[in-house]
């Protein structure tokens, strides 16, 4: 169940971006392990990369007026508003199958084209 928290007063009520169960755990397992108060998985876009815009994933502690915060079954993640309108439909995943590209993987339904590595996209 997903339950939202806002920074930002005019937050829109569904989440850009959902995470399967697999990236829950994974998640769950770093913050975890980082053992602070208050950290969140930060979920965003930035410019660069090989095809025009990156994937950005950090834990942090700190938000900005611009932040709206959703939990994932006990997993806080932030997405600022300007990464919302390129994430909307977004899913992420986390594949530890794949020996050679295992780890966290975005399937962004607003790609127009994607880079071999899978961390940066245009739309």
């Amino acid at each position: 169940m997903m339950v939202e928290t806002t920074v930002a007063a005019e937050a829109p009520k569904r989440p850009p971006i959902q995470l399967t169960e697999a990236a829950v755990r994974q998640v769950k397992s770093i913050l975890a392990k980082q053992d602070k108060p208050g950290l969140f998985l930060r979920v965003g876009v930035k410019g660069g990369g090989c095809t025009g815009l990156s994937y950005v994933l950090n834990i942090e502690n700190e938000k900005s007026d611009w932040d709206t915060e959703y939990d994932f079954e006990g997993v806080p993640v932030v997405v600022d508003k300007k990464s919302r309108l390129y994430l909307y439909g977004t899913t992420l995943d986390f594949d530890t199958n794949n020996l050679m590209e295992g780890g966290f993987t975005f399937l962004n339904p607003n790609a127009k084209k994607t880079c071999g590595c899978g961390t940066s996209f245009a739309a």
